[in-house]
């Protein structure tokens, strides 16, 4: 048997619902999945990198939003990109296997497409499920790859709009009795996004809690809200010695617990937006940062550094987030002392900012003017 004979044959798919009539619909429930995907993807990205885009402060929930349908649609882009790949799959096998250039090129390109595709919602899948098998940093090469993945995907729908286009007003094809219709695997690919989506949106939208059976966050940590990284992780202990040291124009000023306690206290109603898709709402209390800083409206930025000494322990603080009325150095939640897991004695929490950035166990703060 030679090694060509082992390659499959598109003969070896019996499949009578595979086809154009079926990929075309499919592809472009796909294509706006991935879209919807990659644009919220693209805010989560500007968030974490305000120089790059600066966002605004509001709404408070705007980040939850958007990472919740981020995380949501790249799920649902699971069984879709399964049903899609199969009823296109006779045709990656189609003789001659190479070709000349421009069919090498064609099938280069949808090689691209497949493998970036594949490889955006399995290291997302994973991510999501803080399961790091990969050996990578995952947001930089899952934003590169993104690029890639929707790259291709512009360029393969550009050569294949028109026959996308007659696809969807061509008639189903006939079908022998018995046998499953294209209809009926475009509705199960259908069903089967939204089952994944129904599933795991319990930890984003508190109605779907009672059917989230696959949620990341299915339970709750130290008043009542998750906890991505704890003391023990960081490997931070509680100071009774501590202080907060804030450094401006060469000085440094120092402020104990119970100097900030004795300051106007303000509270504000923000939720806790991970990454991963999730978000908890909560009563923040303590004390707004614009208030301990001279002349908030002459800083460039603040740098807030946290006794975690992971690549979260520091995070930057826009003169616009700086100003805004609900950007706080958190003492309290919903009425309680902050627990160590949610950065005691201080944390910074800010509205329309991924929970990565809430920076907890603060110790300086480092004003830029």
């Amino acid at each position: 048997m030679k090694p060509a004979d082992l390659v499959p044959r598109p003969e070896w798919y019996p499949g009578r619902a595979r086809g154009g009539w079926l990929s075309a619909r499919v592809g472009t429930a796909l294509g706006i999945a991935f879209a919807t995907c990659f644009v919220t993807g693209l805010i989560s990205h500007f968030h974490q990198h305000p120089g790059l885009f600066p966002l605004p402060d509001g709404p408070v929930w705007g980040y939850a939003v958007s990472q919740g349908i981020h995380v949501t649609t790249g799920i649902a882009s699971i069984p879709l990109l399964a049903v899609k790949l199969w009823s296109v799959a006779p045709r990656f096998w189609q003789r001659p296997l190479v070709g000349g250039v421009l069919r090498m090129l064609e099938r280069g390109s949808v090689l691209v497409l497949v493998a970036s595709a594949v490889f955006e919602l399995v290291t997302g899948l994973l991510n999501v499920a803080e399961w790091y098998a990969f050996g990578f940093y995952f947001p930089p090469v899952h934003y590169a790859v993104a690029w890639l993945a929707i790259g291709a995907i512009a360029v393969h729908v550009a050569v294949q709009l028109p026959k996308v286009r007659e696809l969807w007003t061509a008639p189903e094809p006939a079908v022998a009795t018995g046998d499953l219709r294209r209809r009926d695997v475009f509705r199960l690919a259908g069903l089967g996004a939204v089952i994944a989506a129904v599933t795991t949106a319990g930890d984003k939208l508190p109605a779907l809690r009672p059917v989230g059976v696959l949620s990341q966050r299915s339970a709750m940590g130290p008043q009542g809200l998750p906890v991505n990284r704890s003391a023990v992780a960081a490997g931070v202990v509680a100071d009774p010695d501590w202080q907060l040291r804030v450094r401006d124009r060469g000085r440094e000023r120092t402020r104990t617990l119970a100097d900030l306690q004795a300051m106007p206290q303000h509270a504000a109603l923000l939720p806790i937006a991970c990454v991963e898709g999730w978000n908890v709402w909560a009563t923040w209390e303590g004390v707004r940062l614009s208030e301990l800083v001279d002349d908030p409206g002459g800083v460039a930025e603040l740098t807030v550094r946290s006794a975690d000494p992971g690549g979260y322990g520091v995070s930057t603080v826009t003169r616009q987030t700086l100003n805004h009325p609900d950007t706080l150095l958190a003492l309290r939640i919903d009425g309680e002392q902050l627990a160590l897991d949610h950065g005691f004695p201080a944390r910074l929490i800010a509205p329309n900012r991924p929970g990565a950035l809430q920076t907890k166990w603060v110790t300086t703060i480092e004003v830029r003017r």
